[in-house]
């Protein structure tokens, strides 16, 4: 079990993402992190341990962002480590995700894509998500169709949330794992559980 979280709106994404995490922290204490869209680029804060060891980190960083998405791990592929920690990306950078579920089906594609030149550097299922999301995303250059196709190719329970550097939006989608969506004024919010947008 992990959490994830997710943010749109006019307040500081690092702050309300990891405000969010710290109310998440029961599903996962392996590790923790925060991906936000700052000009254009996505930025990272991620660590092993407990969410608390991002705030230092997060209180020195001087970014202004509006969305980003979040995730606390409670390790299932993987040994708990920074490495290992989400969010990950694709082979560009530009594709970042987080994920609560299994991946059955990861081996096989990841040897794909392994084929294919992408480079993993964490040993989770999760990681095969963007690289099969960017390898899609080569062919069209649709962001919101490679996602749903790469959807399409996972065998397994999950629930995931997507962010493009090139976009102001969220991508979601579950398959038999929980996922919030929170409507607010002028932000939306998206969580594994109530807690986190209360």
């Amino acid at each position: 079990m992990c959490g994830i979280a997710g943010y749109v709106g006019k307040r500081n994404a690092m702050v309300v993402l990891y405000d969010m995490l710290k109310r998440l922290e029961y599903r996962g204490y392996d590790s923790a992190g925060i991906a936000v869209i700052a000009e254009n680029e996505i930025v990272f804060v991620k660590d092993r341990g407990k969410v608390s060891n991002l705030k230092k980190r997060i209180l020195n960083m001087k970014i202004s962002s509006n969305i980003g998405i979040a995730h606390t791990r409670w390790a299932t592929h993987g040994i708990p480590s920074s490495k290992n920690a989400h969010p990950h990306s694709d082979c560009s950078g530009e594709i970042t995700i987080v994920h609560n579920g299994i991946i059955e089906n990861y081996r096989e594609l990841k040897q794909e894509l392994i084929e294919r030149g992408h480079k993993f550097t964490s040993e989770t299922d999760t990681e095969v998500i963007p690289h099969l999301i960017e390898e899609l995303y080569k062919r069209n250059r649709d962001i919101e169709s490679a996602f749903v196709s790469a959807i399409k190719k996972l065998r397994g329970s999950f629930a995931i949330a997507v962010i493009n550097k090139h976009d102001d939006k969220i991508l979601i989608a579950r398959r038999e794992s929980p996922l919030i969506v929170g409507l607010g004024n002028g932000e939306n919010f998206i969580a594994s559980d109530m807690p986190a947008i209360l």
